[in-house]
C-alpha cells in the first residue's frame, strides 16, 4: 500500500488535507472515444510489429509504490518521456481528480507496453478537486503538457479536451468486466483503494527522449470553474551499465 497527502479544493468549502491509501493503480490505456481511429492506430504498431492490446480500453496493472509525489523522478537511460492524464483515486472524501504522468521508458515499450508502463515512476500533483465537483462538465476539461528543457526552454507536448477519451464511468465498468467483477454494482465506482490513469492525449511532434535536467509540466483546467491544477517534475537519468 502506498499512502499520499492531496490539498482538495472543494467547490463549495475550504481546503482540506486529505491522507489517500492506494494498494490498487491502473493505467487505462487505448481509452479514447473514436474506435475506428483507435483500431487505425493497432494496425499501424501492427506494421511495424507491435502486438495489438489485448481489449480496448485496455487496464495495466502496475505497483502502487510507482506513485510519486517528488519534483524530481530518477530513470533509466535517456528513453524515457512522460504522458499527461487525468488520475481518478478512492479516497475518505470519495473520488478525487488530479494530474499525473504515465512515465514511460519508450524502449521497452516496443516489446511490452506492460512493462514500460511498470519500469518508470508515475509523478502525481499534490493538489486534487472533488470528482463530483466536475462529473457534470467533464468533457470540458483541458489537458496541458509543455517540455521543459534543461535551460529552461519550453515547447507545447500535449493539449486537448479529455471529450476524446472515455469518460469514467465508462472506464470503471470495463474494468470491471475485465476483471470478471461480478456484484451487482461492479463498475458503478471507482473501487476501493484505487487510482486510476484515464487514458492520454496525442503528442505534437515527435516523442520525447528525456535526458537528466529535462522537466515535464501538467495542468489541468477547469474553464467552467476557472481553476487549475499543475505540477511539474524533473528527469535524473541514470547510466546504463552492461
Amino acid at each position: 500500500m502506498t499512502t499520499l497527502s492531496f490539498t482538495v479544493f472543494p467547490v463549495d468549502g475550504a481546503a482540506a488535507t486529505v491522507p489517500v491509501e492506494i494498494d490498487t493503480l491502473v493505467i487505462a490505456g487505448w481509452a479514447g472515444r473514436d474506435a475506428q481511429a483507435i483500431q487505425a492506430h493497432i494496425d499501424e504498431l501492427a506494421a511495424l510489429g507491435v502486438a495489438p492490446p489485448s481489449s480496448t480500453p485496455c487496464f495495466y496493472r502496475v505497483a502502487a509504490d510507482q506513485l510519486t509525489q517528488a519534483d524530481t523522478v530518477e530513470v533509466l537511460g535517456t528513453h524515457t518521456s512522460g504522458e499527461i492524464e487525468c488520475v481518478l483515486m478512492d479516497s475518505p472524501l470519495g473520488t478525487l481528480v488530479t494530474i499525473g504522468s504515465d512515465h514511460t521508458d519508450r524502449k521497452a515499450e516496443a516489446y511490452s507496453v506492460a512493462v514500460s508502463k511498470q519500469v518508470c515512476a508515475k509523478p502525481l500533483a499534490r493538489d486534487a478537486w472533488r470528482y463530483a465537483d466536475v462529473a457534470a462538465h467533464w468533457d470540458q476539461l483541458e489537458l496541458r503538457a509543455t517540455l521543459i528543457d534543461a535551460t529552461g526552454n519550453a515547447r507545447p507536448y500535449q493539449h486537448g479536451a479529455v471529450d476524446g477519451l472515455l469518460p469514467p464511468p465508462a472506464l470503471w465498468q470495463g474494468y470491471a468486466q475485465s476483471h470478471a467483477q461480478t456484484p451487482e454494482n461492479a463498475g458503478a465506482a471507482l473501487p476501493a483503494r484505487c487510482a486510476m490513469f484515464s487514458g492520454t492525449l496525442s503528442v505534437h511532434g515527435e516523442l520525447a527522449a528525456m535526458t537528466s535536467g529535462e522537466g515535464f509540466e501538467m495542468e489541468l483546467h477547469d474553464p467552467v470553474l476557472k481553476r487549475s491544477l499543475r505540477q511539474r517534475y524533473h528527469v535524473r537519468a541514470l547510466p546504463v551499465v552492461a
